[in-house]
């Protein structure tokens, strides 16, 4: 089994715990600041939190419709988020799982950095493409900025 990978780092002037807060509640922002990625995003099984399975239904700008995922890891006192898509054609057919770890790295300017690893787990030697790769992590960056856009302008959410 091989492996694919990208990183994606976003500094932030919002501080860490603001960050993470905001990120929890991506299934609610993502859909209403990037609808053309995320149609929905809905709970399957589970409360929200680990062990958690939520259905992606993902908008005509992706180039897939569905994925499943499953909550891994919500540790707010390391600002870590991890979670393993497992089922959907967002699996590209190649892979058997894409694992989602997320960190928030505080900053001494009182900001953050955004931090999230993608790993693709391949199901032979066969990987996405750098294309797919570099899409991927184009859209993961427009999305975080999209989410902070939202989050500055509803302060009373978080």
């Amino acid at each position: 089994m091989s492996t694919a990978s990208i990183e994606v780092e976003v500094p932030s002037s919002f501080p860490a715990e603001t960050v993470f807060k905001v990120f929890n509640h991506f299934h609610d922002i993502a859909p209403k600041v990037n609808p053309q990625v995320f149609k929905s995003i809905e709970i399957l099984e589970g409360d929200g939190g680990v062990g958690t399975i939520r259905l992606f239904t993902f908008g005509d700008g992706v180039p897939f419709t569905s994925g499943k995922f499953k909550q891994d890891v919500i540790d707010a006192s390391k600002f870590t988020y991890n979670y393993t898509f497992f089922e959907g054609d967002n699996l590209m057919g190649i892979l058997d799982s894409i694992n989602h770890l997320v960190k928030i790295v505080p900053s001494a300017d009182g900001g953050c950095v955004f931090k999230q690893t993608v790993i693709y787990n391949c199901k032979g030697d066969e990987k996405p493409s750098a294309e797919v790769l570099n899409f991927e992590k184009e859209l993961y960056e427009k999305t975080y900025n999209a989410i902070e856009t939202y989050a500055a302008a509803h302060p009373e959410a978080f």
